[in-house]
């Protein structure tokens, strides 16, 4: 030990003391542990987690940093290229957090489990024998503080409890980009020894194995020293496992699949019915209900009308808009929280409104709400005012939008988030390309 201590300056016979003085740190004697086992856990987090990451990283993009409407806004050198979030196919930001957040709640039993099979590494004494362990030490630090805070922060938004006295969008992403230095520092560094450890037994005759033989100790500071009774084999570890992330899958799936898929979906923030009194067309989730928002009810009367500007102006009453050509879609819209539905919407094209004002080929459409706030507006790009899906929607369904829908007029864009999809809607002003 005392070549470790003196690369950090200590002398020799001190840092023997050190080594020799074990604090009463927990012993951990699952004769479980081993090398094969938290290889398995970690073979799955490393084939999933990326696709966390990834559609993650995607949500961001469809939010259009380019128009500084994501959030965090300023993001300095963690800014990602942008580029205009397709409209085709319609699924596809439902599909993309649907993923996003069905995968990462999924996978919430396997790190847990690979965060059990690990946790000797965590109480090793000495806490640092080299400069070279130190590191790897900070790595893993960064590593498990970040997942965890990315978990729980995550489940926190998704469930809207934001207990914590910070922005959970600032924070999150942060989170998210520590977490994806210190993942690929960790793939690097452990890369070898996973597949060593994928190696060392048969996941075949594991899973036929009704008990457990502790797994040969190869230094790596996961196998107990002194194992107790076994009280479980390494099948059912994995069945355990396993069949707790497929309960979280099948309690959460229905929320993005909708449809009759809902009635399963115990894990659904908005609840798997709005149960409106009377049902009907509009009897499906909302985010931000009418009264939340704070709009008085008389705007919203006969008396409104929307706003167009581009090359010239317009101004049209809902009976006007309503007299227009009109479409009918079937879209879906989803949160960026997971949850989606999809609806039979109809309205006016909103490339139909941009000609209307002279701008046949917009390059944007800049959408206002009678709403105050942060999501009071949001710009479109113009390949998602020219898609021939995109309405300012007046029904759903065959109805009346309902006041919490949108009511008397609102954005409906293929595969947009739904808080673009703006409710409430007073002005549109469409820019050239």
């Amino acid at each position: 030990m005392a070549s470790a201590g003196q690369q950090f300056g200590f002398p020799a016979p001190l840092w023997k003391a050190i080594a020799r003085v074990r604090p009463p740190l927990p012993r951990w004697r699952s004769p479980l542990r081993g090398p094969w086992l938290t290889s398995v856990f970690a073979v799955v987090l490393l084939v999933l987690l990326p696709v966390v990451i990834i559609t993650g990283l995607l949500s961001y993009i469809a939010y259009g940093p380019q128009f500084g409407q994501a959030i965090p806004g300023d993001v300095g050198v963690l800014r990602l290229p942008g580029f205009d979030w397709s409209t085709s196919p319609s699924w596809l930001y439902q599909l993309n957090q649907g993923l996003h957040v069905g995968l990462g709640l999924v996978l919430v039993p396997v790190v847990l489990a690979k965060l059990w099979s690990v946790i000797p590494k965590l109480f090793e004494w000495p806490p640092v024998r080299s400069l070279a362990h130190a590191l790897e030490r900070l790595s893993l630090l960064l590593l498990v503080g970040s997942i965890l805070f990315e978990i729980v922060t995550g489940i926190l938004n998704i469930q809207y409890d934001y207990v914590f006295g910070f922005s959970f969008y600032a924070a999150h992403y942060t989170g998210a980009w520590i977490f994806i230095g210190a993942f690929a520092a960790h793939v690097v560094l452990k890369l070898p020894r996973m597949v060593r450890g994928l190696r060392s037994r048969s996941l075949r005759a594991e899973l036929r194995a009704p008990t457990t033989e502790q797994e040969p100790d190869d230094g790596s500071g996961l196998v107990a020293a002194d194992p107790g009774p076994p009280t479980m084999s390494r099948r059912g570890a994995l069945a355990l496992v396993g069949g707790g992330a497929a309960l979280v899958g099948a309690l959460t799936v229905g929320q993005t699949l909708d449809g009759v898929g809902r009635a399963t979906a115990f894990l659904l923030p908005r609840g798997r019915t709005t149960a409106l009194p009377d049902g009907g067309p509009n009897d499906f989730p909302v985010n931000r209900t009418f009264v939340s928002s704070g709009i008085d009810p008389a705007a919203t009367g006969a008396g409104w009308a929307l706003d167009l500007t581009g090359t010239r102006a317009a101004r049209l009453s809902r009976p006007e808009l309503a007299a227009l050509a009109q479409h009918t879609a079937e879209l879906p819209i989803a949160c960026v929280e997971g949850w989606s539905t999809v609806q039979v919407w109809s309205g006016v094209p909103l490339r139909d409104l941009a000609a209307l004002c002279g701008v046949p080929e917009p390059g944007s459409a800049l959408v206002r709400s009678l709403e105050s706030g942060p999501f009071a507006q949001a710009t479109l790009t113009g390949g998602q005012v020219l898609d021939p899906d995109s309405l300012l929607a007046l029904q759903v369904g065959g109805a009346d939008l309902a006041p919490d829908h949108g009511f008397p007029a609102r954005i409906i864009v293929p595969a947009l988030p739904g808080v673009h999809c703006t409710k409430w809607v007073r002005s549109i002003e469409f820019g050239r390309a």
